[in-house]
């Protein structure tokens, strides 16, 4: 399984931005392109499921994004430095949640999700 390794995560005020990084190791140092087809985002807030943000193609660069992540979230991916990035503008406290890296995002589904990193902490707050 892929090791993901998400950071980024603090308390922010609202209205801040924020941007979140997913390192993904890569020992063979083969570079993201030839291991995974798709790197993105989901999070899961208090008390709510587990919700799709953003998925990134790391051939092309092409993202997709769900309707919650519409307007104000930006994913990025840096296939020299095995590293995805999620931008996330005008936070509110409704954004208050885990944010995970995985892998295998294109159709935004849990179950065909590939591998989870450990998540890291949101917290939009005054």
């Amino acid at each position: 399984q892929v090791q993901l390794v998400e950071s980024g995560g603090k308390l922010v005020q609202p209205g801040g931005s924020l941007r979140l990084s997913c390192a993904a190791p890569n020992p063979a140092r083969s570079g993201l392109i030839l291991l995974y087809d798709t790197i993105g985002w989901f999070r899961e807030a208090p008390g709510k499921q587990r919700e799709g943000l953003a998925c990134i193609s790391v051939r092309d660069g092409r993202s997709t994004y769900t309707a919650s992540a519409q307007g104000r979230f930006t994913t990025s991916r840096d296939n020299v430095n095995n590293t995805v990035y999620l931008q996330i503008d005008r936070l509110q406290p409704e954004d208050t949640a885990v944010y995970y890296c995985v892998t295998d995002c294109e159709l935004f589904d849990e179950a065909l999700v590939g591998s989870w990193g450990q998540g890291t902490q949101v917290t939009v707050s005054s």
